[in-house]
């Protein structure tokens, strides 16, 4: 398959390629584009067969459910069984934007799109991109990242089509995405909410909604081998570079004093480490590649460039990665999910 590529201006769109990438859609063709968390890989969400495609393209598995992206709030009713009030009151607050939630589905949901399950995840996001696109294509838009699956989500354009080229019929290009890490999913189906990804919003900004949300306790844990996934991302490893990830937890003198030893016994035996750390601490590490997320006192940062730095470290040929470990509060839950999943949930403790 050829795979078109085209770049655009967030704030200047070019209605001609957005309407021929809406014309992909709508005839059940397959296109990646950026959002405000990760770049996307969208089909109809309501074409069973086009659907399919992404779970093809992306190597994913068949039991994990994909998220529907609409442009207005009048396209969710026709696609949800009800809109619980709570469901109102979190769109209010955090629509468009990056949060899906968990409803009951109505009819017009296929299987493929909802992994067979009960419930469907939707999205309104705020990319002005996707917003058009979505718009273009008049119909919902089912969209998992557009990445090879169990690889870090694209956030640049580059990685998106080193993924998917020859894959899909069309990569849109724009900007790198905003969050960095995929939207934040809130199940309504039962009372109190529950959050069952981490994500751009944060447990505590839920909490100003309604302060009985909870988060999922079994997403921070690494999951049992017959647990059925009922969001994206609960189950597989996920965002995962070619090599493997370590992660050492512990008091930041006692984490820095173990990589610097590992990376030693590496060095020793001619291999190359990669080592993810922070602004406070890049410079304290003696050997190794070593890449900074950002400081922790910018967590919207260190969110920013997690993925992107799990991918720098496959062209700089390492055979370890070690990651510093982050408090498991606000947006550090969400990048803490992450590292767990690419890890493996393989952490060390210093």
């Amino acid at each position: 398959m050829e795979t078109k590529v085209s770049y655009l201006d967030e704030k200047n769109i070019d209605q001609e390629i957005i309407e021929a990438a809406g014309a992909i859609l709508r005839e059940g063709g397959l296109v990646a584009f950026p959002t405000e968390t990760v770049y996307g890989l969208g089909a109809n969400a309501l074409d069973g067969t086009a659907v399919r495609k992404i779970f093809e393209a992306k190597g994913r598995p068949q039991d994990n459910p994909l998220i529907v992206h609409i442009c207005d709030f009048d396209e969710l009713e026709p696609l949800v069984a009800e809109v619980p009030a709570i469901a109102r009151k979190l769109m209010d607050r955090f629509w468009p934007g990056p949060m899906t939630i968990i409803f009951k589905r109505s009819a017009v949901i296929p299987d493929e799109t909802s992994a067979g399950l009960d419930s469907v995840g939707i999205r309104m996001p705020s990319n002005p991109i996707a917003r058009a696109l979505i718009k273009a294509a008049g119909v919902p838009v089912a969209a998992p990242s557009a990445n090879i699956s169990g690889r870090p989500s694209p956030t640049e354009v580059d990685s998106c089509i080193e993924d998917l080229s020859g894959k899909v019929d069309m990569i849109i290009g724009g900007e790198k995405c905003e969050v960095g890490v995929e939207s934040s999913v809130i199940d309504v189906t039962e009372y109190p909410p529950c959050i069952l990804r981490p994500g751009g919003i944060t447990l505590e900004m839920f909490r100003t909604v309604d302060e009985n949300i909870y988060i999922d306790p079994s997403i921070l844990k690494k999951p049992e081998a017959d647990f059925r996934p009922k969001a994206p991302g609960m189950k597989y490893r996920h965002y995962a570079p070619k090599a493997p990830v370590r992660i050492v937890q512990g008091e930041p003198e006692k984490v820095i004093a173990l990589i610097n030893e590992m990376v030693q016994n590496y060095i020793n035996e001619g291999k190359k480490v990669g080592i993810i750390a922070t602004d406070e601490t890049k410079d304290r590490y003696r050997g190794g590649v070593v890449v900074s997320l950002g400081s922790r006192r910018d967590m919207d940062s260190v969110t920013r460039n997690l993925f992107e730095t799990l991918r720098s470290f496959d062209s700089e040929g390492v055979s370890l990665i070690l990651s510093e470990s982050f408090e498991e509060t606000g947006k550090g839950i969400a990048v803490m999910n992450r590292l767990k999943k690419a890890a493996g949930f393989d952490i060390i403790k210093a």
